[in-house]
């Protein structure tokens, strides 16, 4: 589509507000956690938000029965003697607070996932009879939809892969246990897999540490992955290394099993991308917790990189404290919350050790040495086999545990956990209710196109506090396992002035993503931020 000359020079001089300003929230209040579920039948090792307001969970499907029963007549039949009539993967209704069992057949353990245009979720591998197959959920308003899983639906067997949307619609799965290759789902016709080399350069033979690898969709289209300790920009058009990055300073892994996490921070304008990466363990750790049963400290730093500068270089900051196995989720506000993860040792059954359960918020654009801020600790380990993601209210759903080979409710350092929890940051305080916008139009659910002036319509209570600018975000919902959420991308839309349109009602017109590039077509939540403090998402699809 060509995009008329005055709107892009409209859109180039429009003067943008310093984003997520300290106008409203006082931040001595930092944080509250609500226990949700004691027992949703499984751990959270894997969790997808939907645009239905629901929480795709999954597990593993080759440890035996789980703790919650499939409906009435069905069974997988996983030997000719065995019939597992347990449920290893559930759906979480967020406005209801409870779950119904899915069937899923074959092993998801360690899989990864993306959701297309039209909301599908696509899982693909997993192990054993599980890492050649794709798995298809289509999510619905009732309780009618459920797994249809596609048999050699992959080139290559998948296990500890990447997934990621990419701009035309499709899926890209990037390396995996022994695979140094990547895959396209759908496939096209005599379409296999395609060498990656540089997942054999960053392979340790020994423990590998450069699995679930940190992928990206850059605003030029080509993808920024980082592995082990390093990163490139790959064009998947062309299939080649458009650009190598330095080595992150300390030479450190950061990818599972040292795991780390990562996000790219949100997305101003379409030369402003830029990646965090924080935590992990350091070289060596994994060896001497495994074999030596000595538990190294975690990382306490974090790199941040500008990945389209001439000549890019990390910059490195101190977290408050190590942690290895933390979840990073993008807070529609723009800040980073740092949750989950453990102070020693690494990923991987038992070699986990002393809980961070303390949470930190970090702030993107505050002043270099002053961006993070500890929140209010939970009760309850999170480390390997856990997992976190936002929800449409703001929250933060976190589930998960489970360091044993075999689920272990008694008897061992760290047990199995199935339940829930949600942690609330300040901005959730009902001393900001007044403060929170709350949309009227567009409605939920509604479709946009690229390139459009978008007009949003809101109420605060109070009204706009003196000084306090007024954000539009847009965030994609993300798969969450082993550290890491998948396609998870936040962008902060341009636009002109706030107009007061009634009682405390104004109206803001932004500018949607340009190109699908920047967002590719899907479901996001559409967040209104005044101040620090963002309103109830509403689901919008972009097409």
């Amino acid at each position: 589509m060509k995009i008329p000359t005055l709107v892009v020079i409209f859109h180039l001089l429009l003067l943008i507000p310093p984003p997520f300003r300290r106008n409203i929230i006082a931040y001595a209040a930092p944080g509250r956690w609500d226990f949700l579920l004691p027992n949703i039948g499984i751990p959270a090792m894997h969790m997808q938000l939907l645009h239905t307001d629901r929480v795709l969970i999954y597990d593993r499907t080759d440890f035996g029965r789980s703790n919650i029963s499939l409906p009435a007549g069905k069974c997988r039949n996983v030997t000719t003697t065995w019939r597992d009539c347990t449920a290893h993967s559930v759906e979480y209704d967020v406005s209801t607070n409870s779950v119904r069992p899915l069937m899923v057949f074959t092993d998801v353990w360690c899989s990864s996932a993306a959701v297309t245009a039209d909301g599908t979720v696509v899982q693909t591998g997993g192990f054993q009879l599980g890492d050649h197959v794709v798995r298809i959920y289509k999510p619905c308003v009732d309780s009618s939809c459920d797994w249809n899983e596609v048999p050699n639906g992959l080139a290559q067997t998948r296990w500890y892969a990447t997934n990621h949307i990419l701009p035309d619609g499709g899926v890209i799965i990037i390396g995996g246990r022994r695979q140094f290759n990547y895959e396209y789902y759908p496939k096209r016709p005599g379409e296999s897999s395609y060498n990656l080399p540089f997942l054999v350069q960053t392979n340790d033979p020994r423990i590998e540490n450069n699995l679930y690898p940190f992928v990206f969709l850059n605003v030029d289209g080509n993808l920024f992955i980082f592995a082990n300790n390093r990163a490139i920009l790959f064009d998947i058009t062309k299939r080649f290394v458009v650009k190598s990055y330095p080595t992150i300073p300390g030479g450190d892994p950061r990818n599972y099993p040292s795991t780390g996490s990562a996000v790219l921070l949100p997305l101003k304008h379409n030369t402003a991308a830029e990646v965090l990466l924080c935590g992990g363990a350091p070289k060596g750790a994994y060896i001497s917790a495994r074999y030596n049963g000595t538990f190294v400290g975690a990382l306490n730093t974090c790199g941040r990189i500008r990945i389209n500068d001439p000549n890019p270089q990390w910059v490195m900051e101190t977290m408050p404290m190590g942690r290895t196995m933390g979840d990073m989720v993008l807070l529609p506000n723009g800040n980073v919350l740092i949750i989950n993860g453990a102070g020693s040792g690494t990923a991987g059954w038992g070699l986990g050790r002393n809980p961070v359960l303390t949470p930190v918020i970090y702030r993107p654009y505050s002043p270099l040495g002053s961006r993070f801020e500890v929140q209010n600790p939970s009760t309850r380990p999170r480390m390997y086999h856990s997992s976190a993601l936002l929800l449409r209210d703001g929250r933060i759903l976190v589930g998960g545990n489970d360091p044993q080979k075999y689920h272990k409710f008694f008897g061992v350092l760290f047990p199995t956990d199935l339940s829930l929890e949600a942690f609330s940051p300040s901005y959730l305080d009902p001393q900001w209710a007044n403060s929170r916008p709350k949309i009227f139009s567009p409605v939920s659910q509604s479709v946009i196109g690229y390139a459009k002036l978008l007009s949003i319509q809101f109420f605060i209570p109070q009204g706009i506090v003196g000084g306090a600018p007024i954000v539009v975000t847009m965030v994609a919902p993300s798969f969450s396992t082993h550290s890491f959420s998948m396609n998870q991308r936040l962008l902060v839309l341009s636009g002109g002035n706030v107009v007061a349109v009634g009682n405390n009602t104004f109206r803001v017109r932004v500018f949607t993503p340009f190109s699908s590039n920047l967002a590719p077509a899907g479901y996001y939540l559409l967040f209104v931020v005044h101040g620090e403090i963002p309103s109830q998402g509403i689901w919008i699809q972009i097409k």
